[in-house]
């Protein structure tokens, strides 16, 4: 019985709120313990306690300074999904494009991206532009790569069949196209807003003003820890969020396809 009411559970919406909340919990728990028992330094490893405190201590800079990683982000993911959906669908679609583009943007995502943003500090300045650039380029590959691949991925007869019934190349998008690809799009969006929060923080720790990346170095610098940690926390928070929201809308879209 305990095995059936077990297996209800993790099937169940609420297994996707409450183990994650758990395994939250016992780690901190754990890091807590194993501060306390070895007695680390806070300059070493603070204390979920002491992480606690430097947020509640610094909370207007880690607001201010996360409000403009997440403008950043943003702006720079919004960008990737548009140029890496167009991508992504003329690689999918023409065979010309996919053997000029795709070897082109295999190589450019091979390149280190933090190695690219010392040159955008001297073109743009230590500003928010170098970070939104930095989130665009580590989120538009995985779009733009994934919508080919669904759209590679469609089954010939399917196409076949549309064709034998009339239906133009558009039609054969609207009713096959789309629809197949959809859940590689939703994949794919989830992996680059990750991305997207790496390459902003990346940049905002060598060529910015502000940012949570900024708020990182200086309190490292300064041997503050506990608040280079809560930046980390509040980055790790926004990003879990935004992955959430991609999550629940995939739901709402594709149901079909769980």
């Amino acid at each position: 019985m305990s095995s059936f009411n077990l297996d209800k559970f993790l099937k169940s919406k609420s297994a996707g709120f409450v183990l994650p909340l758990i395994a939250t919990i016992v780690l901190f728990v754990v890091w807590e313990l194993v501060v306390i028992i070895f007695k680390i330094p806070a300059f070493n490893l603070p204390a979920p306690t002491n992480i606690a405190s430097a947020m509640f201590t610094f909370a207007p800079q880690l607001l201010a300074n996360s409000l403009r990683t997440l403008w950043t982000t943003m702006l720079g993911f919004v960008l990737a999904v548009v140029v890496g959906v167009i991508l992504g669908f003329m690689i999918g679609y023409s065979r010309v494009a996919y053997l000029t583009m795709y070897p082109l943007l295999v190589a450019f995502n091979t390149i280190p991206k933090a190695a690219i943003v010392p040159l955008l500090a001297i073109w743009f300045g230590a500003n928010a532009i170098p970070a939104t650039v930095t989130a665009f380029l580590l989120a538009f590959f995985p779009i733009a790569v994934n919508v080919a691949l669904g759209l590679d991925t469609v089954e010939p007869e399917m196409k076949d069949v549309l064709r034998s019934l009339g239906a133009s190349q558009v039609e054969t998008f609207q009713k096959v196209g789309w629809p197949h690809t959809l859940p590689y799009i939703f994949a794919s969006l989830k992996i680059a807003a990750s991305f997207a929060f790496i390459g902003a923080v990346i940049s905002e720790s060598v060529a910015s003003n502000a940012g949570l990346g900024y708020l990182i170095v200086q309190a490292t610098a300064d041997f503050n820890v506990p608040l280079a940690f809560a930046a980390l926390i509040v980055l790790a928070i926004m990003g879990v969020l935004l992955y959430t929201f991609f999550v629940y809308v995939e739901q709402q879209v594709i149901y079909w396809a769980r």
